[in-house]
């Protein structure tokens, strides 16, 4: 399986930790430059310094994905410094988990502007240049929860389910531009995203429950998210849907 990606240029969104730090590692290793994106800024310097200590170049762009001129910023930075961008990695996102009826609503707006307005202004951003070069891949995070909606994750799958749909309708709008667009749902796993948690007894069940499987690591996300990305041209993989073998929902 090939995995050499020498010339293109990726930026990912959230690369600070989890799923977006480790495909970022995995697409430098494959020969790719890498823009880095994200808000913590001291994280973002370090997964630069470690890719371009193995001989990759790195961009550190710092940006809250929650406001739309920021991440038009990223895209726009990202063509700047490196002449375009080939691969979007929309990543970016948190997980909210509360019951309707008591729910945080200036947290659950957060997170849909995180979750899918930041995903669709990015996009929204590298289209332009994805057209003119007829060639791009945009590959967009979802979950689980854009296929089983479960309590507590009203808000959260509902961010799913709209990456999901939102995808699937700009598959139709670009392939024609030679644009693959991917999907990838993940389910449960070990990263910092259940640390958003704000109600106690919700975080407790949900960790109580991963602690008891096997989880996904970031590693395997990325590996999967490498696999889409290094597949011929000709080849779309519209979505890959993942879960731990332990888990059942």
């Amino acid at each position: 399986m090939s995995k050499d990606l020498s010339g293109r240029v990726a930026l990912v969104t959230g690369a600070s930790s989890g799923f977006g730090e480790a495909v970022a590692l995995g697409l430098a290793k494959a020969g790719a430059k890498v823009a880095l994106a994200a808000r913590r800024e001291d994280r973002l310097r370090d997964l630069a310094g470690r890719i371009e200590a193995l001989g990759g170049e790195a961009l550190v762009i710092v940006a809250d994905f929650t406001k739309e001129a920021q991440a038009q910023r990223a895209v726009r930075e990202t063509e700047e410094t490196f002449g375009r961008v080939d691969i979007l990695i929309n990543n970016a996102g948190v997980m909210y988990l509360e019951p309707v009826a008591t729910a945080d609503l200036a947290r659950w707006r957060s997170m849909l502007e995180l979750n899918l307005l930041g995903l669709i202004a990015a996009t929204q951003a590298a289209l332009p240049g994805m057209t003119a070069r007829k060639d791009g891949h945009i590959v967009n995070i979802a979950s689980t929860a854009a296929h089983v909606a479960n309590p507590m994750a009203a808000a959260y799958s509902a961010t799913k389910f709209g990456v999901a749909g939102f995808s699937e309708s700009l598959r139709k709008e670009v392939h024609k531009d030679n644009i693959r667009v991917t999907v990838i749902s993940p389910g449960m796993a070990a990263t910092e995203l259940r640390d958003h948690i704000a109600v106690a007894a919700v975080q407790s069940a949900v960790n109580t429950s991963a602690e008891a499987m096997r989880q996904l690591t970031a590693e395997d996300v990325a590996d999967a998210i490498l696999y889409a990305v290094s597949r011929p041209p000709h080849v779309m993989i519209n979505e890959i849907l993942m879960r731990s073998t332990d888990q059942e929902r």
